[in-house]
């Protein structure tokens, strides 16, 4: 059985598929039982977390905790999304504030689950958490709306 609580504005663009898309990273990643939220907060709220939990005093798109442990029966955790920041990078990188969301929503998911990418951004693109997360976030994308 898998779980997900998403709490995020009703306005929130693209807000219908983020479940589905977090539930397309758990099957992917073959994931039977989870128990997994996804909030989108502002910039103020993102900071403190990165800043808390990761050092960085500054907004980012995603912050991911994995609550679990490999061998643990269900995979736990939660996904912090910034709504703010991924508003922003979908203006950069000319895509809907829809897609920018899910991919962000995917990217947590995929973290919560064990997977990692390489430090070094220009390495990111060649690695297999990339390529799932593209993948998925075009299957997301291509679904009918509910």
């Amino acid at each position: 059985m898998i779980e997900v609580w998403l709490e995020a504005p009703a306005d929130c663009p693209g807000r219908d598929r983020l479940e589905p898309a977090v539930r397309a990273a758990l099957d992917a990643r073959g994931v039977e039982r989870a128990e997994l939220s996804v909030t989108l907060v502002r910039d103020a709220e993102i900071r403190t977390l990165n800043r808390e939990h990761l050092g960085h005093d500054r907004p980012t798109d995603v912050i991911a905790f994995g609550l679990w442990q490999p061998g643990d029966p269900i995979v736990v955790g939660d996904v912090y999304v910034g709504l703010d920041q991924a508003l922003r990078q979908a203006e950069e990188l000319g895509v809907s504030a829809s897609e920018e969301l899910i991919r962000l929503a995917v990217h947590g998911t995929l973290h919560v689950t064990g997977m990692d990418h390489p430090e070094a951004p220009e390495a990111r693109p060649d690695s297999a958490m990339y390529r799932l997360q593209e993948r998925i976030v075009a299957e997301v994308r291509r679904a009918p709306s509910a």
